[in-house]
């Protein structure tokens, strides 16, 4: 009996026949409740519309509205070595052919031919400003040749091997690109200087390679990155911008209005992208 009398209760819970309840409520208290959740939740949609747009009206696409965390740009090298080293035993092509297709591969697209056809012939030692006109917007902005060919004995052109059949491996250095930096101080443009490296062979004794050396050229000249390069407005609107066994250590500077870069390397070229 009480079996039967539970079930008649979930029964007149779920549909009461009499009061034409479903769920203890009647159509019109359903309607309100689904009328209400509709407005709470289209105001809700609403609201997260209004200020997703407000957010967005701040944006360029073109340019990042805050970039201050950025004021310093990383360096690297190619080709990639294990933790930045790159040994190599001459004798053995299989120990540093690898380096000679990375940077076959990294090159590739600084072919005299390609940068003739894409990019612009700029003024070097100067920025090349491209100012926009009002809200005029001057896009896609022109891009400056970097023309493999000016890194010379490093250009794989001369020597398709880049040093590494010889032991005098070319090495290249990459200054990220930071969107609108003018990297120059006093007209003196960003340049590299290498030398050997420093390690601890005692408790307090240190001594480096510079006897293992040899030595440094740097391509293009004085290890500068040409101010005609900078500013970089970034890839929307400039699209066709253009980016014996030895253990040597080196140590590359990178000097950017006074601001030093430490990179572990052995500094042979210097290219920018």
């Amino acid at each position: 009996m009480a079996k039967e009398d539970k079930k008649n209760a979930w029964k007149e819970f779920f549909w009461n026949p009499r009061t034409r309840e479903f769920c203890g409520r009647t159509a019109s208290s359903w309607g309100l409740i689904l009328l209400f959740y509709l407005a709470f939740y289209i105001f809700l949609a609403g609201l997260f519309a209004l200020t997703m747009y407000v957010m967005l009206q701040t944006l360029d696409d073109h340019r990042p509205t805050y970039q201050d965390r950025l004021s310093t740009p990383g360096m690297m090298i190619r080709p990639k070595g294990e933790q930045l080293e790159i040994a190599y035993t001459v004798e053995y092509t299989e120990t540093w052919e690898r380096y000679v297709q990375a940077l076959n591969n990294f090159l590739s697209p600084y072919n005299d031919t390609v940068q003739a056809q894409k990019n612009y012939e700029c003024k070097p030692d100067q920025y090349f400003i491209q100012e926009d006109s009002g809200s005029l917007k001057n896009f896609p902005k022109r891009s400056c040749q970097f023309k493999r060919s000016i890194l010379e004995e490093c250009s794989g052109i001369t020597d398709r091997l880049y040093g590494y059949s010889d032991g005098k491996p070319c090495i290249i250095i990459k200054l990220n690109r930071v969107i609108g930096q003018l990297p120059a101080k006093d007209g003196q443009p960003p340049y590299v200087t290498c030398g050997a490296k420093k390690y601890k062979v005692g408790k307090d004794e240190w001594t480096d390679d510079t006897d293992k050396l040899g030595e440094l050229l740097y391509f293009p000249p004085n290890g500068t990155f040409n101010l005609m390069y900078y500013p970089y407005y970034g890839k929307k609107a400039q699209v066709q911008h253009t980016h014996t066994h030895t253990h040597t250590h080196t140590h590359t500077h990178t000097h950017l209005e006074n601001i030093l870069y430490n990179l572990v390397s052995k500094c042979i070229l210097l290219i920018l992208l």
